[in-house]
């Protein structure tokens, strides 16, 4: 219900709009053909100003034009007759269709006609896409006047953030510097460095020179701008394949330990849903780091619900004495709630040491609510004395909820 809530119903408002939107230019058709191709949008220059909440409302048309664009002087083409005709009638996808049709052919003739038709979309989360559609065409030919819009007329709560970043990138797939300056010269920010306006800026070098995005991403200071950025990377790499992926994570600076760490997790949890075999041969020669075990906790986690032997095996034959003890407690929980039974074969196979020692307190904690007293035998064989005396207590408070005569029978006996 709260999903429908939350994605469904704005989207059925969105539709909902859309087919009004239809319906009402299909009845103002000739007058918005009039509108369309004669009328061109009023020039509005913004102060300079180097905070962006300080813009006058309006939006720019003042970028010049390369020389095949019409300039506004002239007469704009007619509105295709397609779209003439869409407008005037047709389904809901074909109405949806020409708002998009709208958008793709925009240029600074016609700036008012797309914006207008964007604003009677219902505002705020469920019109999104038709934004992004709206600054990523505006930007291509006015950025300035898209993020001038976008700074002073969309919803601070809903949609400014999102209607920034997706004009700033737009810009930056067209000229990278001059987005950059922008930025620069637009945050408002107390820390200068820390500048979330870049984050835009890497999502658009993304989708045509990852190398660019990464580069300037990794000039960021720590904060929250490179957090936010990272997480688009480890998505945009991992789309690239578990070998791009894996090395763009390992070459990230180990002074910066706790993003680190966090990329990796991040990593190593996109690679394990999709390619179990890359990620085990990772996480078996990765260094000894924090990273490294959350890569092994996700790997397990993934892997074990489809062949927990093989997970065993895996387990088994990690070098480092640290992360193996580490991957047998993971590996313990994660079984134990599949097969019980299996896992405490598996763990009798294994010798007695304190390696072995979270894997067995691992399972007692997850089986004393069905079976207290296999809880208790297990706790008692593990080796280390104080991981020992708090595993039995565990398990023989649950023992004594279900036989109390029984587990103090036990205790007398073993103490």
């Amino acid at each position: 219900m709260n999903a429908f809530i939350k994605i469904g119903l704005p989207w059925a408002f969105s539709i909902g709009t859309v087919f009004y939107l239809g319906l009402y230019f299909g009845s103002k058709a000739t007058h918005l053909n009039k509108v369309w191709t004669t009328s061109s949008p009023a020039t509005v220059t913004p102060k300079p100003t180097k905070i962006m909440e300080e813009r006058v409302e309006g939006y720019s048309t003042t970028t010049k034009l390369p020389p095949s664009a019409p300039s506004p002087a002239q007469a704009a083409p007619s509105m295709p007759p397609n779209l003439q005709r869409i407008l005037q009638g047709g389904d809901i996808v074909e109405r949806l269709g020409a708002y998009l049709d709208a958008v793709r052919s925009m240029d600074p003739t016609n700036v008012k006609n797309v914006v207008q038709a964007f604003e009677e979309l219902p505002s705020g989360y469920g019109r999104h896409l038709e934004m992004k559609l709206l600054m990523r065409s505006w930007a291509n030919f006015d950025p300035e006047g898209a993020l001038a819009y976008a700074s002073n007329s969309l919803d601070a709560k809903s949609e400014r953030r999102f209607g920034i970043s997706e004009a700033l990138a737009g810009w930056a797939v067209k000229d990278e510097k001059a987005a950059i300056s922008w930025a620069q010269a637009n945050h408002s920010g107390n820390e200068k460095g820390d500048n979330p306006l870049l984050v835009g800026i890497i999502k658009g070098l993304m989708e045509t020179d990852l190398d660019a995005a990464n580069r300037l991403f990794l000039s960021l200071p720590g904060g929250t701008a490179r957090w936010q950025a990272s997480s688009l990377l480890a998505d945009r790499f991992t789309q690239e394949g578990s070998a791009a992926a894996i090395k763009w994570v390992q070459q990230y600076p180990r002074d910066d330990s706790r993003m680190r760490e966090t990329l990796l997790g991040q990593i190593g949890a996109k690679l394990a849903r999709q390619d179990l075999e890359a990620t085990s041969n990772w996480a078996k020669t990765m260094q000894t780091e924090p990273g490294a075990y959350r890569v092994t906790e996700n790997l397990i986690a993934q892997w074990t619900p489809k062949d927990p032997q093989a997970v065993a095996t895996w387990v088994n034959e990690l070098q480092d004495a640290q992360r193996r003890k580490h991957a047998m407690a993971e590996l313990s929980a994660k079984w134990s709630t599949i097969d019980p039974v299996a896992t405490a074969q598996w763990l009798n196979s294994q010798p007695l040491s304190p390696d072995l020692d979270p894997a067995i307190a691992t399972f007692v904690s997850l089986i004393q609510g069905r079976d207290p007293e296999g809880a208790t035998g297990w706790a008692h064989s593990i080796t280390d004395p104080a991981q020992r005396k708090r595993s039995l207590q565990s398990a023989l408070n649950a023992w004594k909820q279900t036989d109390p005569d029984k587990a103090n029978a036990w205790l007398k006996e073993n103490k």
